[in-house]
């Protein structure tokens, strides 16, 4: 025993400074037990507490793991997933959490709703016991960033990070639209003037990079991602100066992925895009060939950027702006859509330069969306469109499946858990579709969950509980 605490002990100090193992418990509590480090966390800090217990309390090991084992099994939010970014762990809105509700309105089935001051559409995302949002307040100038318990919704810190000009924006847009990302330590934020924040859990601006002075005809709509110590942002612009098409309705060559140290705010590379034009799809993390690459759409193109250089790996080139729809991911290959241009593509991954005339899998002209992103879950690609109609494709093929009408207006993207599929109206209705057994037939009806307040901002998905961001609130949903 004594050897192998030895052993785990130097692999805590790898990992973390000793002295503060016991009084890091209460934060690690719920954070990491969903990943292989998680359980060694849990490992290194009870052989730490041990050796502390046993010098200074007598106490037995056998007591003390009980203790441990005790606190892991009675804490439902150990097991859970932390919904970190736009679109939950993965960035493609599939959750592997189950018990999630099926049935709801404003007076059932609500754990807490909680009046968020201010106007934005960013979705909320969480991390073990909080739940974060921003929005703007004061006819839009100020930019906050609110902290949320999960248990009671009860606002923990609301931190006004600096003001900026309210801009020209879609009537769909808000001042405080980009969803936050956070590495379990550090909130990153992103306003509609291209401003970021980091804030620590408790509400520290630890830096702000205001550098970009950004404007889009159709406001600032993309998420931030990490990768390792970057926060990656696709930064697609048009001009705010004659000829204002530029960028909008005419490609230019002013739009770029940056990359900025997590740690400091300063900038570590610019991926230009060339020829391109507006787009509000997040880009996401993928895998070719054992390298990652940075995926991230604009209007006209969609790319890959080496994330250690920001180098353009390839360009798969299209016709249609803005580009909202992030891409989806499954069967080895890249959907996407660009808006109101040409159809749903499917994109081979292990492309170089332009191999637009080579990589496009297929293509299917029915029922593109406008606005929401695409959801796959194997064998299925899903999407809705702005009108409600909710399709399913052949994820492989692209065969048209089946639709279903909804109902509605749609700009939130659908989210998959529990086998279960939820898409949010933006008139505050949530339909919950099972898919049947056999993909060619239409998916059932569950349930249609009215919350009467209007809605754009994407589900969020907390243990077995739903986060909904409506006009004036935010609803926890399930008991």
């Amino acid at each position: 025993m004594a050897g192998y605490r030895k052993q785990t002990l130097f692999l805590y100090h790898i990992l973390q400074d000793k002295t503060t193992a016991v009084a890091k418990i209460t934060d690690f509590h719920g954070l990491f037990f969903q990943s292989i480090r998680g359980i060694l966390y849990y490992l290194i800090l009870i052989m730490v507490t041990l050796e502390s217990l046993e010098k200074k309390m007598m106490a037995t090991k056998q007591n003390v793991i009980l203790v441990f084992f005790g606190l892991i099994l009675s804490s439902p939010a150990l097991f859970a997933e932390n919904w970190s970014q736009f679109r939950g762990p993965n960035a493609q809105g599939v959750a592997s959490t189950t018990n999630l509700p099926t049935r709801w309105n404003k007076e059932e089935n609500i754990a807490w709703k909680t009046a968020i001051p201010g106007d934005g559409w960013s979705s909320p995302i969480v991390w073990s016991e909080r739940v974060f949002l921003t929005a703007a307040t004061n006819d839009n100038k100020e930019c906050r960033v609110y902290a949320l318990d999960l248990a009671t919704g009860k606002i923990l810190w609301d931190k006004h990070v600096f003001d900026q000009v309210p801009q020209q924006r879609h009537p769909k847009n808000s001042c405080a639209s980009p969803t936050p990302v956070t590495d379990g330590e550090t909130v990153y934020a992103v306003f509609s003037d291209g401003s970021f924040v980091a804030l620590d859990f408790e509400g520290n601006i630890k830096w702000t990079n205001r550098d970009l002075n950004y404007y889009s005809h159709h406001g600032l709509g993309p998420s931030p991602i990490l990768y390792k110590d970057l926060l990656i942002f696709p930064v697609n612009p048009s001009s705010r100066v004659e000829p204002v098409v530029a960028g909008w309705q005419r490609a230019w060559d002013q739009s770029f992925l940056l990359a900025l140290d997590k740690n400091t705010g300063q900038e570590r590379w610019r991926g230009e895009r060339g020829m391109s034009r507006i787009s509000h799809a997040s880009p996401i993390v993928i895998q070719v060939e054992g390298k990652d690459q940075i995926l991230s759409a604009a209007g006209d193109v969609i790319q890959g950027f080496d994330p250690g250089t920001g180098e353009r790996i390839w360009t798969v080139k299209s016709n249609g702006e803005p580009c909202v729809p992030t891409p989806a991911l499954g069967e080895g290959l890249i959907y996407t859509a660009p808006t109101g241009g040409d159809p749903i593509r499917a994109i081979r991954l292990n492309g170089q330069g332009d191999c637009t005339d080579t990589h496009i899998a297929w293509e299917q002209r029915r029922n593109a969306p406008l606005i929401a992103s695409f959801l796959y879950v194997k064998p299925c690609l899903y999407s809705v469109t702005d009108g409600g109609t909710f399709s399913c494709l052949d994820a492989t093929t692209g065969e048209f499946l089946w639709q279903l009408r909804i109902g509605g207006t749609v700009s939130a993207s659908p989210i998959y858990a529990d086998g279960k599929i939820y898409v949010l109206s933006e008139q505050g209705e949530t339909t919950v579709l099972k898919p049947a057994d056999n993909p060619k037939n239409t998916a059932e009806v569950l349930a249609k969950n009215h919350l009467e307040e209007d809605a754009q901002a994407s589900i969020a998905v907390a243990g077995n509980h739903l986060l909904i961001r409506t006009t004036q609130h935010l609803w926890c949903i399930g008991k």
